[in-house]
């Protein structure tokens, strides 16, 4: 068995979610190779190499690749699963895993598994329905297994000790069906919410943008990312980059501060597997205190100024 995983970069740096997502394969079992593409990604490669677990590096680097436009990678994911006989295809259930897999399954004329959270067998796993209030076990009968995988459900493999060999892929797919017209990133110095220790978040209770000013100045103590529910979100109080949930992003963080958010099922979905959450709601019927380990009934304006001066 073989397992082809697509590495997430921003041509610069390796980012987490794909060590993760290499330890989903090693639990399947065989080769784990790991697909770099990209323009100018070489310092990819090399880290890629170092991921314990992973066998081999493709590297594909080329001007076409170099905003990883979903609608040019699939044709090179499809071609390399079936030329290179790969029996699973990867990759992390983030946005930029679920815009490229599901092109490359129905390249491969074959279903998709999304978000699985566990491993069975080499063709069943498990994965998360109905917002994660029940767990479907699911049998795969496709020659090859296109899969997308939820970090925070498989620790990471180490970032370092492997010794992995990279080899060039020369193939180049231009779709010419899209093309990179601009970004716009949040810059910030706390980390990344989905590599984030720490997070605190935000929800409609925060009344405004303004008082999430707030949540920064504990953030800013505790190292942490700050985070928002849908509502907050859907507000107009903060970006959308922000939001955490079923529709938002998925996190597992060792500490997950809920602050004026109620607890509606699709924000308990994306983060409910932290391992020690805190909420802090003045409706102590909040459904939020169902999954809390701790829980505070107080005003946040009172209770959050009391912590920020305390840490």
């Amino acid at each position: 068995m073989a397992t082809l995983i697509i590495a997430e970069h921003d041509n610069s740096i390796l980012k987490p979610a794909t060590l993760n997502t290499v330890a989903a394969a090693v639990a399947i079992g065989g080769d784990v190779a790991l697909l770099v593409v990209g323009e100018g990604c070489q310092a990819v490669a090399d880290q890629a190499a170092q991921v314990a677990g992973v066998s081999k590096v493709l590297l594909a680097d080329n001007a076409a690749y170099g905003h990883q436009l979903a609608e040019n990678v699939a044709p090179l994911v499809a071609e390399l699963a079936k030329t290179a006989g790969f029996d699973y295809v990867l990759a992390p259930a983030t946005t930029t895993g679920k815009n490229l897999l599901p092109r490359v399954a129905a390249l491969l004329d074959v279903g998709q598994l999304s978000d699985i959270v566990s491993v069975e067998s080499a063709d069943t796993f498990k994965r998360p329905i109905y917002a994660g209030n029940a767990i479907a076990t699911v049998k795969s009968l496709d020659a090859i297994k296109v899969i997308t995988v939820r970090g925070t459900a498989f620790d990471p493999v180490a970032a370092e000790g492997g010794s992995a060999s990279i080899e060039a892929v020369t193939a180049v797919h231009d779709a010419a069906l899209s093309r990179f017209v601009g970004e716009e990133v949040a810059k910030s110095d706390r980390p990344e919410l989905t590599a984030a220790r720490v997070i605190i978040s935000g929800g409609r209770g925060m009344g405004n943008g303004e008082n999430f000013a707030l949540l920064e100045k504990v953030a800013d103590k505790l190292g942490a990312a700050v985070g928002a529910s849908r509502a907050a979100v859907d507000a107009g109080f903060v970006p959308n980059d922000m939001q955490v949930g079923q529709t938002g992003k998925i996190v597992a963080p060792e500490l997950y501060i809920a602050v004026g958010i109620s607890g509606a099922i699709q924000h308990l979905a994306g983060m409910k597997d932290s391992k020690v959450i805190v909420a802090i709601n003045k409706d102590e019927e909040a459904p939020i205190f169902q999954v809390a380990d701790y829980g505070l009934v107080a005003d946040l304006f009172d209770a959050v100024p009391e912590l920020e001066a305390k840490l």
